[in-house]
């Protein structure tokens, strides 16, 4: 991918979704917001076991980090930065946007932009919804992001999904209330539009499929193919809480302890960047 003035921009963007293993929307009905400061943190030591990986591969990475992390390790946020990464906002402490009014979402945003700023010392410009919450029933949420001062959103998972997606929805990165939506990585495959972009979706299939999937979506998409993962899916070891649903717990601890030894080999296969530089934002 180039710009005009023949600038080059890396195709595939990899991110981050910078929140502990007992954070995770799945499990929101067995801890309670009010429970987390009673959970030992593991996030800080695997987002930083990330750092090292990406490291190592020569990738560079967008951060969408929780403002209640960030309060709780102050150190990491720099050190995202200060290791050639954007640090992004995901959101104060993982509340979906479709379950808050406009205000309250007002108030989170801008809340949590100026701590991760003020934290780091540089502009917080993306923005990811936890759980991809930004759709139609929230009309306003674009709007509210480009008012608070954010250039970007990362928060559309276009495809059908029982807690998200919409697969009517743009595949691409596209304008909408004064800034830029890139949704996550998803191709359309024997007439059904599936995902390219990580997660669970990485963790369940085979390698050379995954593999295969971000291929055809850098030769379809117009714009580049946004990966996602969370530290917690290298974290085999993290504690298991028993008392989450059967489904949520399938989806949580699904091959947790290949996906580090996943994600090295798929690190190799791309030449990996920031969202901000794959949308000439950099």
């Amino acid at each position: 991918m180039s710009d005009a003035d023949g600038t080059s921009r890396p195709c595939f963007a990899l991110s981050v979704d910078v929140e502990d293993y007992f954070q995770v929307w799945a499990f929101s009905g067995v801890v309670s917001r009010a429970s987390w400061d009673g959970f030992a943190l593991r996030v800080g030591d695997n987002t930083r076991r990330c750092l090292d990986l990406f490291d190592a591969h020569g990738a560079k990475a967008t951060f969408f980090t929780l403002g209640w992390v960030a309060e709780r390790d102050t150190a990491l946020i720099r050190e995202i930065v200060a290791r050639g990464h954007e640090l992004a906002s995901h959101g104060y402490d993982h509340t979906k946007v479709n379950e808050q009014t406009r205000e309250q979402f007002r108030a989170d945003v801008k809340k949590t932009k100026a701590l991760l700023e003020d934290l780091s010392g540089n502009a917080v410009n993306g923005y990811r919804a936890a759980g991809f919450s930004i759709g139609k029933q929230t009309p306003w949420a674009h709007e509210t992001l480009a008012e608070a001062g954010h250039i970007y959103s990362s928060s559309t998972h276009p495809i059908t999904h029982d807690h998200y997606g919409d697969a009517s929805a743009p595949q691409s990165p596209y304008k909408i209330s004064g800034l830029i939506e890139a949704p996550v990585a998803t191709v359309d495959l024997f007439g059904r539009r599936v995902s390219a972009a990580g997660g669970g979706w990485f963790r369940a299939a085979p390698l050379g499929l995954s593999k295969a999937l971000l291929t055809k979506a850098s030769r379809t998409l117009n714009g580049p193919v946004i990966f996602y993962f969370h530290p917690w899916e290298i974290d085999p070891d993290q504690p298991r809480l028993t008392r989450a649903p059967l489904k949520s717990k399938l989806r949580h601890y699904l091959n947790l302890s290949r996906m580090e030894g996943k994600l090295s080999k798929t690190l190799d296969a791309f030449s990996w960047g920031r969202i901000d530089g794959a949308l000439g934002l950099q």
